[in-house]
């Protein structure tokens, strides 16, 4: 449709049709009249509004967008067609690994490649925005849609968040692409004490410093939806908050496209206590510049009343309804309101060699050696393994969000094992149960019963006895261990992050048998290991691994693929440390170099500042030796459009080929504002055959020195500088220079 027949179509238009293009409804508004009665009363909307209703949620299936689009058009009197969004996260039915695990490897183009894929899979069964990427910044391992998230830094999170973009969209190739609704718009990451849906309050520096520039890049990458996040920035939520979403979004960033709140938000203002009822709230939220209100009756039922009240102007809703209809135009469903899905074409395209090859390419690089006693890699042969743990046998290692997997493509890491290891060397059992206590993990309808996995006191006792026996019978005990699938995620806020209970009692008892152990941990944030590291030789960070998940990691323990993983997040010694994150800040009495002694600096009593596992870092089963950093100048002009190349001299030591990540972190020594003690700047992966040696130059740029400053201008100040260059954020070689005017 062109412009003009666009808006030529929306003038015909009544206010109540334009306020029906505002509001997302579920499926089960959209049944047979009786099937729809229930949800519709429930919600408290009419059927004059589901019938002018704009968008769906979260229903997916080439048959059920046929029929409910058809069944809609012959209701509708302009013939708008809805627009399906859903949740694709990380994967439709084949699945990759959780973003916590993408970013592990720092590979952007990598990551772009596959969400190509995840598109590709998503709009053949009927999906045409997909709530994807989250690209909030996580510093608190407490908080549980950690797994959501690409890491702790600003610059690895801009990166795959234009990634992310980029591959969803896929220049909006048809019937390849989606469109991409970035979230959660902004500092939902940073909800104190970690707990879901809590408030963020943090200075409008670091606010704008650290926290907005994920947000930024994918608004760059041309996201066409933005979603609000649940808290509030500066005393006002998000939903509600004026100068977030207009006065940065729209004037200062330019986004055009359309905001879509998070799941009910409007009418949580409420519940915020900024607005009395649900007129306020939809006032609060139109005059925000919020277009589309998420499963709540408040723009139904309330906008209309509002400009007759004269407390909107009619022409709010004229400019959130045209941007509505300009992204179905834009996405073609004026002429194909399904979006090109069909049972064929789904067929088509699900779960094909090609995309099962790079699920599990991208989950062989996304995990993390975190320990290795030179246990690892495994031999395949003349050496008995078991295989013990609740995850030794479980699809669950898809991770929550993996909503819509084909779990009938997934591979365990027994079925994966049981490939490569003869039946006289292998063993397995459960061993234990994941949790002791299932009740905290609450009710989750799109998950499979955990009733089911449960096992009775009897089963306990059994698969403990047997784990014990399988353990000592074999030369080494290869345990799955983790986090239960429902405690991270979105309310999934732990105050205690450590290994559950049952899983390290056994972990304790078979090391007590003397036994060598390879922990493979699967998890949806970091987790506090002070515990049981000492019981392990060797541990593998497999994240949720998604679909290959199987296949990766016997890939990696065995030596089939060298572990390249470098973690986005840092590892705490202990939940007391949280939030931890490399890049603190300087204080006045720094732990390791002030002139005070004692007590008197800033440290704990019982614990180290640093992380337990820094981030940046990871272990490969190739040795490296960085030398000979050298800078080619010293000195650069902040006017004069100058860089300094950085080198360094990378060394494999070791007879092992392999994937080495340069990492280049600057400090700024002294500004007209405190500054982080470290930044990641800039970083290369490179391949190297065994005893290879290479050079990588980085540049530095004036433009990588720009903060904040004092009066909150964007920019650099002339001083001094240090450079490090490194393997991961501790192991640093570091050379000086100056930044002049």
């Amino acid at each position: 449709m062109t412009e003009q027949e666009l808006r030529s179509l929306f003038e015909q238009m009544t206010l109540e049709e334009k306020i029906g293009q505002l509001v997302q409804l579920d499926g089960g508004c959209f049944g047979t009249d009786a099937m729809a009665v229930g949800p519709r009363a429930k919600l408290g909307v009419t059927e004059e509004t589901v019938n002018n209703c704009g968008s769906v949620l979260n229903v997916l299936g080439a048959e059920k967008i046929h029929e409910i689009q058809d069944r809609f058009l012959a209701k509708n009197r302009l013939k708008i067609p809805l627009l399906f969004m859903a949740d694709v996260i990380y994967g439709y039915q084949t699945v990759f690994p959780i973003p916590l695990g993408l970013g592990s490897t720092w590979n952007p183009d990598l990551i772009c490649e596959d969400y190509k894929y995840v598109a590709e899979e998503a709009s053949s069964d009927g999906d045409m925005v997909t709530f994807s990427p989250p690209v909030d910044l996580v510093r608190d391992a407490r908080w549980g849609r950690c797994l959501e998230m690409p890491g702790e830094d600003p610059v690895l999170t801009s990166h795959f968040a234009k990634a992310m973009v980029e591959g969803l969209q896929n220049t909006h190739e048809n019937g390849k692409s989606v469109a991409s609704c970035m979230k959660h718009f902004a500092g939902y990451g940073a909800v104190e004490a970690g707990r879901e849906y809590n408030t963020v309050d943090m200075s409008k520096r670091r606010f704008l410093q650290d926290y907005m520039p994920g947000y930024k890049a994918a608004v760059d990458a041309g996201c066409e939806m933005v979603m609000t996040s649940f808290n509030t920035i500066d005393e006002i939520p998000a939903t509600a908050n004026k100068w977030l979403m207009d006065d940065v979004l729209r004037k200062e960033w330019g986004f055009d496209g359309v905001i879509i709140t998070d799941y009910a938000a409007v009418s949580e203002l409420k519940a915020h206590g900024v607005a009395a009822d649900d007129y306020e709230a939809a006032r609060l939220a139109m005059n925000a510049t919020v277009d589309i209100d998420m499963k709540t009756s408040c723009y139904a039922n309330q906008l209309a009343k509002l400009v007759e009240d004269g407390q909107i102007d009619e022409a709010q809703i004229d400019a959130a309804c045209y941007r509505v209809l300009r992204l179905k135009n834009k996405l073609g469903l004026f002429e194909d309101p399904y979006y090109g899905c069909s049972t064929d074409k789904r067929e088509a395209v699900l779960c094909t060699p090609e995309k099962l090859a790079a699920a599990r390419n991208t989950a062989d690089r996304s995990m993390v050696l975190l320990k290795n006693d030179g246990i690892l890699p495994l031999r395949k042969k003349r050496q008995k393994i078991a295989l013990i743990g609740p995850y030794a046998d479980s699809l669950d290692i898809i991770g929550m969000w993996a909503v819509h997997a084909d779990r009938r493509r997934s591979v365990t890491i027994r079925q994966a094992m049981e490939q490569i290891v003869p039946a006289d060397s292998f063993t397995t059992t459960k061993g234990c149960d994941f949790l002791d206590d299932y009740s905290t993990l609450g009710e989750f309808g799109f998950i499979p019963s955990i009733a089911d996995q449960k096992l009775s006191p009897e089963e306990i006792s059994t698969e403990h006895d047997k784990a014990l026996q399988l353990a000592a019978d074999a030369d080494v005990v290869v345990m799955a261990l983790g986090e239960h699938m429902l405690q991270s995620g979105e309310s999934g806020s732990r105050t205690d992050i450590s290994l559950p209970a049952p899983q390290k009692k056994l972990l304790h008892e078979i090391k007590a048998l003397g036994k060598k152990i390879v922990l493979v941990l699967f998890n949806g944030r970091p987790l506090a290991l002070t515990d049981i590291i000492d019981d392990c030789d060797a541990i593998l960070e497999a994240w949720f691994p998604g679909t290959a998940g199987g296949l990766s990691i016997c890939d990696c323990l065995f030596g089939d693929y060298n572990p390249s993983g470098r973690l986005t997040v840092s590892f705490p010694y202990h939940v007391g440390q949280e939030p931890l994150y490399y890049a603190q800040f300087a204080t006045g009495r720094p732990a390791k170099t002030s002139t005070h002694s004692g007590r008197f600096v800033s440290r704990y009593l019982d614990c180290p500042n640093e992380a337990l596992y820094p981030f940046g870092y990871g272990l490969s089963y190739h040795t490296v030796k960085y030398s000979d950093l050298t800078l080619d100048r010293t000195t650069m002009s902040k006017t004069a459009n100058d860089s300094i190349q950085v080198s360094v001299t990378v060394t494999n030591t070791s007879d092992v080929s392999g994937t080495e990540t340069v990492q280049l972190y600057i400090r700024d020594l002294v500004g007209s504002v405190v500054r982080p003690v470290l930044e990641l700047k800039d970083y290369r992966q490179i391949a190297l055959a065994a005893r290879e040696t290479k050079t990588v130059t980085f540049t530095i740029t004036e433009e990588m020195l720009r903060f904040y400053t004092k009066d909150y201008t964007f920019t650099s100040e002339p001083g001094n500088f240090k450079v490090f260059v490194g393997p991961n954020s501790v192991d640093l070689a570091e050379a000086d220079f100056h930044l002049t005017e």
